[in-house]
């Protein structure tokens, strides 16, 4: 029973399910889940639905989402064999054999990768864009580089000789150099050089109109630049051997629980990070074994640790070739819809929610209405107080903006900044600086509690009496990533709402933990019971016979407690459908134990991100009797346990019926960007049936308007759910 294989291939007898469900074999094991999600964003640089450009800009969010996977998890991973650690993942794997396995398949992927991209050259080259190699280039083109070189690129590189007198330089994280074996004429001696190219460089460098054939837009590696004009840095010097080489650093950071004060550690921890232990090495192949031994044994890197490449390095770079002038070859632009309904009200945010609870689809919806909700209430006089978690958001941040204002006024502004937020951590010290300085007062939580939690609280004095008005959303407060993050916006005034939400603020910024909360589950305090709760509730109503179905929408399914739950619903005989972005531990469709699950994970032009969780409390769904939710948790470990988040019930008849019978009936009725998992973690593309129409989720969202934001534009009678 330890082989999954044995499981899934018993059709003739159902396995023992009784042995399966306390086997370290009913979970994928999560680092292999994430390497398959991945997967399947890189496959969809071979889907010919999409535009050229497009499809080259998923072979660079896979190498991104790659180099991320080997920063933090396989650091960790490293980090554990360091220490002795042999504890086993959930699925029995200890951290040796996981980084066994993860080294397979991530060598398969960047082999894919590169595939890809040499696949897509030549599909770009067709399409009259040209990546040009050194020897292609024109005498024109030359004498162009040459001058560009020498004006723009050659002052700003610090070529390096290694040697007693100059040691080997320090390589930070991501960093992309290029190694030279140096050899004088007449001379027998080498010299090791290197030329670490900044990241302020770009990597692709477009040659002027003047210079290419009509309709053609062409360009020309900084690295290909480089090596055409070494000369000019070791002048006298040939080359004996070359080739480039990207480090990738452990980009954890560890922060001492009694540290006085918070932002300056995180200050000193993050000067850390850059100069972290090497995690993976990628080395051209064409370099010279003796260059390639020195810079492995100065860069303290194992054998394991090298990834030879024979194709383009550090393919993440390639999203600068999708920035080209060329919209024939991209996704047509979408402007995204402004919620009518605020329009009725003539901009007045507090009067459209006043009237009614609205909902806001990302980002087929505009997050304008958020930044214009907390602008409004910075300028407003009526409003006293403001608070707000900040988790990411971006770097001229008009939520910032409108709390720096409101402080300023003279209201009174609490601002929740998580400095834990991976990658983002530099960004939200900078505004905890700038929002202390207008007056505003800014709490960094807990320390060992990340705040995730995506919320909003406005008091507003209205009539001589205190309302409050609550954004809760899926996604964070960041107008750049609501272009392409699809979550939802929820507002509300619901009294027993508002109340929660206000001893969520409390107890992220005193400590006290709220004893009862009316409406919203938070974690670490209930968020994890609710949903077991809900799930028991389900097991019981199969069990009278009654109908029985779970719909929940998530990026990441981890954590164990709640797939055995899930896995004895679905042997009571509770439907389930998940859609799963990412990883999913959770093996469906074994025979008698998972076979009433059915996961599906959506990849496309937009990253799925909203968070959903719906039970049909014994009707079949959808059903306006069904229990709707929206959060900010995933199910995972660290989600339910380590961080502050919020899961809001959906009782507005509009906002119920446009989430469970519109987005998350046409998510499961999509067959364009679909992908069905399978028992052993593996997927594979939905298409259409028989007879089937085509269906794409996105395609539905941008040209159908949501119920709850169309306000006098929707037809009447069109929703029957309206209060």
């Amino acid at each position: 029973m330890n082989e999954m294989g044995e499981i899934v291939e018993a059709d003739a007898a159902a396995p023992d399910v009784e042995a399966l469900r306390s086997s370290p074999a009913r979970f994928v094991n999560r680092e292999v889940s994430w390497l398959q999600f991945n997967m399947r964003v890189l496959e969809e640089a071979g889907n010919r639905n999409h535009p050229l450009l497009e499809r080259l800009r998923f072979v660079s969010i896979s190498a991104n989402n790659l180099d991320e996977f080997f920063m933090v998890r396989v650091a960790g991973l490293k980090g554990q064999l360091r220490a002795g650690m042999t504890r086993q993942s959930a699925d029995g794997l200890t951290p040796a054999e996981q980084l066994e396995e993860i080294a397979t398949l991530a060598q398969h992927l960047h082999l894919e990768q590169q595939d890809y991209w040499r696949a897509l050259r030549e599909e770009l080259f067709a399409a009259n864009v040209v990546i040009h190699e050194a020897d292609d280039l024109s005498t024109e083109q030359l004498k162009y580089l040459q001058r560009l070189f020498r004006e723009e690129i050659f002052p700003v590189l610090t070529p390096i000789a290694v040697d007693p007198a100059h040691p080997f330089p320090f390589i930070p994280n991501l960093g992309f150099t290029l190694a030279f074996e140096l050899v004088r004429p007449n001379s027998s001696s080498t010299l090791t050089a290197l030329v670490r190219v900044p990241s302020n460089l770009d990597r692709f460098i477009t040659l002027p109109a003047d210079l290419v054939s009509e309709g053609r837009i062409e360009v020309v590696t900084i690295d290909t630049l480089i090596n055409l004009f070494f000369n000019k840095m070791f002048p006298g010097y040939a080359v004996a051997g070359s080739g480039a080489f990207r480090v990738i650093r452990d980009s954890e950071i560890e922060i001492d629980d009694e540290a006085a004060d918070l932002v300056v550690e995180f200050e000193s921890a993050l000067r850390q990070r850059r100069r972290g232990q090497v995690i993976r090495l990628e080395i051209e192949r064409k370099m010279p074994q003796m260059l390639r031994r020195q810079i492995q044994e100065r860069l303290g890197a194992t054998s394991a640790d090298i990834f030879e490449v024979e194709g383009f390095l550090g393919l993440a770079d390639a999203v600068k070739i999708c920035e080209i002038d060329r919209p024939d070859l991209k996704f047509p632009p979408y402007h995204p819809r402004f919620p009518e309904r605020i329009r009725d009200y003539n901009g007045d945010c507090f009067a459209a929610i006043r009237q009614k609870d609205l909902l806001v689809h990302h980002p087929f919806e505009s997050f304008d209405v958020v930044a214009q909700f907390l602008m409004q209430a910075a300028r407003d006089p009526d409003v006293v107080a403001i608070k707000q978690t900040l988790y990411r958001t971006s770097p001229d941040s008009p939520i910032v903006k409108a709390l720096v204002q409101a402080a300023e006024s003279g209201k009174s502004v609490t601002a929740l900044v998580e400095l834990k937020a991976r990658f983002d951590e530099e960004a939200n010290i900078r505004w905890a600086r700038d929002l202390e300085r207008a007056g505003a007062q800014v709490v960094f939580g807990f320390i060992e509690l990340k705040t995730h939690a995506k919320m909003s609280q406005v008091v507003r004095r209205e009539q001589g009496k205190l309302r409050t008005y609550c954004h809760i959303g899926t996604g964070n407060y960041h107008p750049i990533t609501a272009k392409i993050y699809t979550d939802l916006s929820y507002f509300t005034t619901d009294p027993s709402i508002t109340r929660d939400v206000a001893r969520v603020f409390n107890f992220i910024t005193g400590y006290a933990r709220p004893t009862e909360l009316e409406s919203i589950a938070a974690s670490p305090v209930n968020l994890r019971e609710t949903l077991l709760e809900h799930i028991r509730r389900e097991i019981a109503f199969a069990e009278r016979g009654e109908p029985a179905s779970i719909w929940l929408k998530m990026n990441a399914l981890v954590d164990p407690e709640m797939i055995d739950a899930l896995y004895d619903a679905s042997r009571a005989g509770v439907k389930i459908d998940l859609i799963v972005r990412g990883i999913c531990c959770l093996r469906p469709g074994i025979p008698g134990f998972s076979d009433n699950i059915r996961v599906k994970s959506v990849v496309g032009r937009f990253l799925e991100h909203s968070r959903i969780f719906c039970f049909g409390q014994g009707h079949p769904m959808p059903s306006r009797k069904a229990r709707v939710y929206i959060s900010s948790a995933d199910l995972m470990q660290r989600n339910l346990d380590w961080r502050v988040e919020v899961m809001v019930p959906i009782v507005n008849k509009t906002v119920h019926k446009q989430i469970l019978d519109r987005m998350l009936v046409a998510y499961l009725k999509d067959n364009q960007q679909s992908w069905e998992v399978l028992p052993d973690g593996s997927a594979h593309r939905i298409r259409p049936k028989e007879g089937e129409a085509p269906f794409s989720a996105h395609d539905y969202f941008m040209t159908n308007a949501s119920l709850s934001g169309r306000g006098s534009a929707l037809p009447r009678g069109a929703d029957e759910g309206d209060d």
